[in-house]
C-alpha cells in the first residue's frame, strides 16, 4: 500500500453548503448535467477498432465491449461516472474502452438507473443484479473486477460491500479513478484544492449527493463507501489526482482497507486534477491506466491459470 498522511477533516454540515463561489444556487438538473456532458467530451473518441455492443445482464442493461486482444473470461464490470445523476455507457465509451485493452479484458458497462428520477439505493441494486447476472452467465468471480470512476468509482465500492453481505463470491478486485466516496463532503481536500480543482466543485458535489440521497443519510456505507468495513474485499487499486478536492476519498478507502487488513494500493498522482486519465496523451494517464491494466490481469492471472 501507497503510505498516506491522514488527513484532518472538515465537517461543515451539507444543509450549509448551497451555494457557489458566484452566489448562484445550482440545483437545475439541466445545468448539472450540461457540467457532466462537458466534462465526459474531454474523454475523446474511443479506438476505431472497438466494438461497442448493447447487452444485458439479469434485468440490468449496458454496454458490452470485447477488445482483439481480451483474454476469455476477464471481464471488467464498469460502472461510469456522473455524480449519480448523468453519465451512461456510451459517454465513457473512450476512457472504458482505454482501461479495457490495458487490461486485456472484456468489459459490460453497466446503465444504471440514475437521479433523480430513481434515488439511491437503485444504482446499488442494479450493481448488485448486473454482477448476479454476470456470473449466471457463466463468467467465474475469479475472473470479475469491478471498477469505475468518479461517483461509479465509489458505487463500484458499494456493489462489492452489497455482494459480500449478500454472502456471494466476491470478485478478483475493484479499481476506481477519482472516486467520490464520501457524500457527507467532510474531507478537507474539499476546501484545500476547491482553486487548484478545474473539473469539479463541492457546490456540484452537494447538489447531486441532494438529487441521489433525498433524505438518506449521507454517511450510510452503501451510499459513502468510506464509512464501510472493507473486511473480506478483495485486492483494491485506487488512484486520484493530488490537485482534486476528492483526493481525500481516495485516502479514506486506502484507510478503511488498511483498518481492515486487505491489500490496497492508493496512488495519488502530484499535479493531476479529477479523472486525469481522460486525456489521453498525458504521460500520468498513460502510466495511470497501464498501472490499473497490470492490477486487474495480475488479479485475475489465477483464473487464467486455470483455464490454460
Amino acid at each position: 500500500m501507497v503510505s498516506l498522511a491522514a488527513q484532518p477533516i472538515w465537517r461543515l454540515p451539507m444543509a450549509l453548503w448551497t451555494r457557489n463561489s458566484g452566489g448562484a444556487a445550482v440545483s437545475d438538473i439541466a445545468h448539472l448535467r450540461a457540467h457532466y456532458v462537458a466534462l465526459f467530451a474531454r474523454f475523446g473518441e474511443p479506438a476505431a477498432d472497438l466494438e461497442f455492443t448493447p447487452g444485458q445482464l439479469g434485468p440490468i442493461p449496458g454496454e458490452w465491449l470485447r477488445p482483439p486482444k481480451s483474454a476469455p473470461g476477464r471481464v471488467i464490470l464498469y460502472f461510469h461516472g456522473g455524480g449519480y445523476i448523468a453519465g451512461s455507457p456510451e459517454s465513457h465509451r473512450a476512457l472504458i474502452g482505454r482501461l479495457a485493452e490495458a487490461s486485456e479484458a472484456a468489459a459490460f458497462a453497466v446503465r444504471y438507473r440514475l437521479a433523480p428520477e430513481c434515488v439511491y439505493p437503485a444504482p446499488v441494486r442494479d450493481g448488485i443484479d448486473a454482477y448476479r447476472g454476470l456470473l449466471a452467465s457463466g463468467v467465474q468471480p475469479s475472473g470479475v473486477v469491478l471498477a469505475g470512476d468518479g461517483s461509479g468509482g465509489g458505487l463500484a465500492f458499494s456493489v462489492a460491500l452489497a455482494i459480500r453481505n449478500a454472502g456471494l463470491a466476491m470478485p478478483a478486485g475493484i479499481v476506481a479513478m477519482s472516486p467520490w466516496a464520501d457524500l457527507s463532503l467532510s474531507g478537507w481536500s474539499l476546501l484545500q484544492n476547491q482553486k487548484s480543482d478545474t473539473a469539479m466543485h463541492w457546490e456540484i458535489l452537494f447538489q447531486c449527493a441532494r438529487h441521489y440521497l433525498r433524505k438518506s443519510n449521507p454517511s450510510d456505507a452503501y451510499a459513502s463507501p468510506c464509512f464501510a468495513n472493507l473486511k473480506d474485499f478483495p485486492p483494491i487499486m485506487v488512484h486520484a489526482g493530488s490537485a482534486e478536492i476528492l483526493r481525500d476519498d481516495a485516502s479514506k478507502l486506502g484507510d478503511r482497507a488498511a483498518d481492515a487488513a486487505t491489500p490496497v494500493s492508493v496512488e495519488i498522482y502530484d499535479g493531476m486534477g479529477h479523472l486525469f486519465q481522460a486525456d489521453a496523451r498525458a504521460n500520468e494517464a498513460k502510466v495511470s491506466l497501464a498501472r490499473l491494466g497490470q492490477f486487474i490481469r495480475t488479479k485475475t492471472s489465477m483464473l487464467q491459470a486455470e483455464i490454460a
